[in-house]
């Protein structure tokens, strides 16, 4: 078995990049549709200043792409990779953290019609990925 300490492991580089409040607000955000400054500062109160530096900070990482004549932000595809962690959280947070009357946001499934609840599915059997039933090893990456 591995030892637990990783010298730049991806979770550590991914939460440099996304792990910080304002960032996972954003994308949030942009997954249900917000692409425009002023739309950010307005449903976030986040301050100009911290905005401007976090979306500069997502297009830089390809995470978002800068679209004028009107400056609009669009997900990069490495963006909309991150819906799924972004719903994961959200969805902990509804089971975890949310108060008495439930959780705020629902997501309805187009396919099925039913209210979507995420799970981590490994590609290959479709079987459940938890603590219990994997086991880390090195990669090409690890050093």
């Amino acid at each position: 078995m591995i030892g637990h300490r990783f010298t730049a492991d991806s979770v550590s580089r991914a939460l440099d990049l996304v792990g910080e409040r304002w960032s996972l607000l954003i994308l949030r955000e942009t997954f249900f549709g917000v692409r425009r400054y002023g739309e950010f500062a307005r449903n976030l109160a986040i301050p100009r200043p911290t905005l401007s530096a976090r979306l500069k900070t997502l297009v830089d990482a390809g995470v978002l792409e800068r679209v004028d004549p009107v400056p609009e932000y669009v997900l990069t595809a490495a963006g909309r990779d991150l819906f799924g962690a972004v719903v994961t959280l959200m969805q902990w947070g509804d089971q975890h953290l949310a108060g008495p009357e439930g959780p705020p946001i629902l997501l309805r499934h187009h396919d099925c019609g039913e209210i979507a609840g995420t799970f981590v599915a490994c590609a290959h059997c479709g079987g459940a990925i938890t603590t219990d039933r994997v086991t880390p090893e090195p990669g090409p990456g690890f050093r």
